[in-house]
């Protein structure tokens, strides 16, 4: 007996048993999962043949996706919660990976060995959890490691954290699902300035000195949004005569100009 993977371009794979001397027979397919564009986009930032950890992993859908995909040679999927925790053991228990997946329960990186793992994933909070949940496991963190995180919002907390613990970010991806728009980081320790040279620190924290440069479709629309829901802010103050307003009108008139900049680099 084999395993055998089929992928789709949809983000479907099928894991499926073949016998190796029956090649006539149909193949038994055991299980089926759909894998969202936002996290296929993490998984193909996997160094390849790595251990990669997946915290906050949920039903370990990344982490099954990647070892199925031989993406990442093995996996280790964290989890804080019962809930969340059981869904991921039954998930790996399902696909018959609890070999190569261990699923283990605890707070953020405290679920790690350090050292131990080639890649951490972390994906689907806020930025500011994402940018705690390093700061507190750091020292779990030798540094060799490429973190591929994916915050839901607020990517400016991670950019600035990365920046101070001496990361490089080597690439960015902005893409939107569903209607909402998510930002991927990658970064390696390295030259941390090497991504905003030549640009503004400020406009590349709030929206990543990739995104700056490319300036997609979806970067332009994410961040005109922000620029009218700012400014449709900055007029309802406005009308009141308030003293204490001033230093919020002040602090908008700040990032106004910020958001147009994002908007106008060239």
């Amino acid at each position: 007996m084999k395993n055998s993977i089929r992928r789709l371009d949809s983000g479907r794979f099928f894991y499926m048993i073949v016998k190796e001397k029956e090649p006539e027979k149909s193949c038994d397919i055991v299980n089926e999962m759909k894998l969202s564009k936002r996290l296929q986009s993490v998984a193909e930032y996997i160094p390849p043949g790595a251990l990669v950890a997946d915290i906050g992993s949920d039903h370990a859908y990344l982490p099954c996706y990647a070892v199925l995909n031989h993406l990442a040679s093995r996996a280790i999927a964290g989890e804080i919660t019962d809930g969340p925790f059981l869904s991921a053991k039954q998930q790996v228990e399902k696909l018959d990976l609890s070999t190569l997946i261990s699923v283990r329960k605890g707070d953020g990186l405290s679920v790690l060995e350090k050292g131990e793992a080639g890649a951490i994933t972390i994906a689907g909070m806020g930025g500011a959890l994402i940018a705690h949940i390093l700061e507190s496991g750091k020292t779990k963190l030798t540094g060799r490691e490429r973190l591929i995180l994916q915050p839901n919002i607020h990517a400016v907390h991670i950019r600035e954290w990365l920046y101070q613990e001496g990361y490089e970010l080597i690439d960015e991806v902005i893409l939107e699902e569903d209607g909402k728009c998510y930002e991927i980081l990658v970064a390696e320790t390295g030259d941390r300035d090497a991504p905003y040279r030549d640009i503004s620190m400020a406009a590349g924290m709030l929206a990543g000195p990739f995104l700056l440069k490319e300036k997609n479709e979806v970067f332009l629309r994410k961040w005109s949004q922000e620029l009218k829901h700012t400014e449709q802010i900055y007029e309802q103050i406005s009308r009141s005569a308030k003293h204490e307003n001033q230093e919020k009108l002040a602090e908008l008139k700040e990032r106004i100009s910020l958001l147009k900049e994002v908007i106008g680099h060239a």
